[in-house]
């Protein structure tokens, strides 16, 4: 199998400029093959191919004097490129015949020189790992590299990106054996926390640690600083970068939290049971900061029902006509029903008081 190691790099004001040229090449060679396919597409032509882009929008186009440009980088990021796009058109289409899994894909879309994420992406031709630790990537030089962790295998690709607020990061994929975890004989059913971040049918609790919440205050206040300064300004611009690592400090708290987490319970069980939560369509809403409390009762019955579904040999029970039927909800209690008898009045919450 796959998997992706990611690793901070610190390339000096040379690499930097660099790296701000392949990002720009890259994006430009996006941005021509694309209006190419949707030109021919609103002209009734044929789609098209790979080869002929690569022909006339890299090889022939270097030969110009407007893309002349685009021979200062590495070949490698460009033909990469065209392969994402060429990714991109692929996800797009198995998602409007279906044989694609989860929400809908659209159509790519033209990328800007101002957008908060640059990427681009090398095979094994164009970069390769030094003896001194540090990482060769083609027509930029040898990058600095914190090794948080050792490579399991040779990788078989980068991809170089930088963020919204100038952090620059190596991304490896490896090809590696699954790790086998040893087989226990406990299994747990998972409810999403509300007060809590989750609840396990055990009873057990995982506390939110609230990352946003603690951030708020220096948040707001960066808010006011940037709101003040002029539009187009360099203060403007120091300011929002300084906006954007507070926020990158959260979500990498945020993102360590859960991968910890995850990582505890299933090494803690042999079955984990979850329900299809739209968990991305709560946090859009007003109550994705801080939500109601319930009970570990949601949780066991996750796990009743997961354990239903494994021993009926399938992941949903199906009726005659095909759509998936799902357990009947349980009746909550008189003192955990949310809405009040006729004649009582609720208050903070608090069913009939």
């Amino acid at each position: 199998m796959q998997l992706r190691y990611n690793y901070r790099a610190y390339p000096d004001a040379a690499q930097r400029r660099a790296l701000a040229s392949a990002f720009g090449c890259a994006r430009v060679v996006w941005n021509d093959c694309l209006r190419d396919r949707r030109q021919a597409h609103a002209a009734g032509l044929p789609y098209v191919k790979s080869a002929e882009l690569s022909r006339l929008r890299i090889t022939q186009a270097k030969r110009t004097e407007e893309r002349a440009w685009l021979a200062d980088v590495s070949a490698v990021v460009l033909q990469q490129s065209l392969r994402d796009l060429d990714t991109a058109y692929k996800n797009f289409f198995d998602s409007l015949k279906g044989k694609r899994q989860g929400r809908k894909v659209g159509p790519p879309r033209y990328k800007s020189k101002k957008d908060t994420r640059q990427s681009i992406r090398l095979n094994t031709n164009a970069f390769s790992l030094q003896d001194d630790g540090t990482v060769y990537v083609a027509k930029v030089g040898n990058l600095k590299v914190k090794w948080s962790r050792r490579l399991p295998a040779p990788p078989t690709s980068v991809t170089v990106t930088k963020d919204s607020c100038g952090r620059y990061f190596l991304s490896f994929v490896v090809d590696t054996e699954p790790d086998i975890l040893p087989e226990l004989q406990t299994d747990a059913g998972i409810d999403l926390g509300l007060s809590a971040f989750a609840v396990l049918s055990d009873g057990s609790k995982i506390d939110s640690p609230r990352f946003l919440r603690r951030a708020e205050k220096k948040l707001k206040r960066l808010q006011r600083e940037l709101s003040r300064k002029a539009k187009g300004s360099k203060n403007r611009a120091k300011t929002r970068i300084k906006v954007a690592r507070q926020h990158a400090k959260v979500a990498d708290r945020r993102r360590d939290f859960h991968h910890k987490v995850s990582t505890q319970i299933i090494r803690d069980n042999q079955a984990v049971y979850v329900e299809d939560l739209a968990v991305s369509g709560l946090g859009r809403t007003r109550l994705a900061k801080s939500v109601h409390d319930r009970d570990h009762n949601a949780a066991r019955n996750v796990l009743f029902e997961g354990r239903r579904i494994v021993a009926a040999g399938r992941v949903e029970t199906l009726n005659a006509c095909g759509a998936p039927v799902r357990r009947a909800h349980v009746p909550a209690q008189r003192v955990e029903a949310g809405s009040p008898r006729k004649g009582q009045t609720t208050q903070a919450g608090i069913p009939g008081l």
